[in-house]
C-alpha cells in the first residue's frame, strides 16, 4: 500500500466512525514510517474536514460526530508520545489555553477543537466548561511568556456575549498583547470577532487547527 493509500485510508476511518480501524491504520502508517505530523495533517485531519463539512450540512448529526471524535482519539493515544519524541526539547507551535464561556457547559466543539489543535503540535491547558474571565485572565497571566493562544467557545449568544468581557479583562490587566485571541462557536462570527478586538473564528474543529496555526506565524 502506497503512502497516500494509507493517508486515504486513516480519512476514510474518520470519516465512516470506524473506531478501531482508525487506531489500526494509524500503527500500519507508523510502522510504515510515515510520521506523525504526516498522519495527522494529511490523513486524519482531512477527515475531520469531512465530517465537519457534512454537519454545517445537516448530513450527519452530532452523535456520528462525536464517533468520528472517538476514531480521531484512539489514533491520537498513539500519535501523541511519537510526536513528542519529534518535537523533542522545542516549545513547538505554541501553548493553547481552550475553555468553555462561563454559563455554557456545551463542550462537544470544545472538545473536538482541543484534539485538533494538540494534533497540529500545540501543548494544551484546558480549563473545561462553564470557566469565569477571572480564571481566563489567572490562566494567561500564569502563561504570559509562552507563544501563547487563547481559544474559547460559546454554543449560546447569552455566553458569547461574555467573550467581549474576556478581552476587555485582558486588556484592562495589561495582558492582551502577550496572546493571541480566536473565538468560536454557532453565534460567533468574523463582525462579532471585530467588534471585540478578538483575532480570529473558525467555521468548524479542521479549519479551528489551520487558523491557529496562522496565528501563531
Amino acid at each position: 500500500m502506497s503512502n497516500q493509500e494509507m493517508l486515504d485510508t486513516l480519512r476514510d476511518t474518520v470519516v465512516t466512525q470506524n473506531i478501531n480501524g482508525c487506531a489500526e491504520a494509524t500503527q500500519a502508517a507508523l510502522d510504515a514510517g510515515l510520521s506523525a505530523v504526516e498522519i495527522i495533517n494529511d490523513g486524519l485531519s482531512p477527515g475531520m474536514k469531512i465530517v465537519g463539512d457534512k454537519f454545517e450540512a445537516a448530513e450527519i448529526y452530532l452523535p456520528q460526530i462525536m464517533m468520528s471524535a472517538k476514531a480521531m482519539n484512539a489514533a491520537m493515544e498513539l500519535l501523541l508520545p511519537v510526536l513528542e519524541e519529534e518535537k523533542g526539547d522545542t516549545e513547538g507551535v505554541g501553548t493553547a489555553i481552550t475553555y468553555v464561556q462561563e454559563g455554557d457547559i456545551h463542550d462537544i466543539g470544545h472538545r473536538l477543537v482541543t484534539t485538533m489543535l494538540e494534533a497540529n503540535g500545540f501543548k494544551i491547558v484546558d480549563m473545561g466548561v462553564d470557566v469565569p474571565n477571572e480564571k481566563v485572565a489567572e490562566t494567561v497571566a500564569q502563561n504570559k511568556d509562552k507563544k501563547l493562544l487563547l481559544v474559547g467557545s460559546a454554543l449560546m449568544t447569552t455566553s458569547m456575549l461574555g467573550q467581549k468581557d474576556t478581552v476587555a479583562m485582558l486588556a484592562e490587566e495589561g495582558l492582551r498583547d502577550s496572546v493571541k485571541i480566536m473565538f468560536g462557536g454557532a453565534p460567533v462570527s468574523d463582525a462579532w470577532i471585530a467588534e471585540i478586538g478578538a483575532d480570529a473564528t473558525a467555521e468548524n474543529a479542521a479549519d479551528a487547527a489551520r487558523v491557529a496555526l496562522s496565528l501563531m506565524q
